[in-house]
């Protein structure tokens, strides 16, 4: 059974991050440490932990974020200033990475059973908290996402010790997901669109990929077919 360290736990609410177009954006990308030893995990949330829209953010196909802690090394490589928990993770894991971790993967924590249903796509509010525009091209390129959790069975959870791998699935790795979310066709060598589109079938068909994300991807690979067609 595969172990990931479990280097730190993050939670937070609401608030203010900041203006744009002289109006507050409301956000709870700024998480604290969880100190204590656990605490409970929903269908939705840990608690202590929200969103502030769940129409983009959060719900049951995003209800836990996790990070691997050694990204922050290349951010600082990148020249980006950043430690730990400030991407807005809940969970900042070792061992793991977006090339491994594959869509529908189920992980046990403590009591609580998760399983990885998506990419963490940046926005703007991850530039916000970073004070550094350039972070969202910069998370695009590098892939290094993170990726969303899914719960299947709530429970209590520690703030430390391991996360565990308990099944591994047979669906498109994150890294595979980006590639298909964000490649540029038109760029790309016209003797791998094939292979592109191959992907792409896989991604859209994984069964535990979110309904939202899987969405996203059936409309990009609709402006792809157009423009090939074209």
């Amino acid at each position: 059974m595969t172990e990931y360290g479990v280097a730190g736990v993050y939670v937070g609410k609401p608030s203010v991050l900041g203006h744009r177009r002289e109006q507050p954006v409301l956000s709870a990308i700024a998480k604290a440490r969880v100190e204590a030893p656990e605490l409970a995990l929903s269908e939705i949330n840990l608690d202590g932990d929200d969103q502030a829209d769940r129409t983009v953010h959060g719900g049951v196909d995003k209800a836990v974020y996790v990070y691997p802690a050694e990204h922050y090394r290349a951010w600082a490589e990148d020249s980006f200033d950043a430690v730990p928990g400030d991407f807005g993770e809940n969970v900042s894991v070792t061992g793991a990475s977006e090339d491994e971790v594959r869509v529908g993967d189920v992980w046990e924590w403590g009591e609580a059973l998760l399983q990885v249903s998506q990419p963490r796509t940046p926005c703007f509010k991850l530039a916000m908290k970073t004070g550094r525009k350039d972070v969202v091209p910069a998370m695009i390129d590098s892939g290094r996402s993170g990726w969303y959790f899914r719960v299947l069975r709530p429970g209590t959870v520690p703030t430390g010790g391991v996360m565990k791998l308990v099944e591994r699935a047979d669906g498109p790795s994150i890294t595979e997901v980006y590639l298909v979310s964000y490649a540029n066709l038109a760029q790309l060598d016209p003797s791998r669109h094939d292979a592109l589109f191959a992907l792409a079938d896989r991604v859209a068909n994984a069964p535990a990929l979110s309904a939202q994300y899987r969405a996203g991807v059936q409309s990009t690979v609709e402006r792809w077919r157009a423009r090939r067609a074209g």
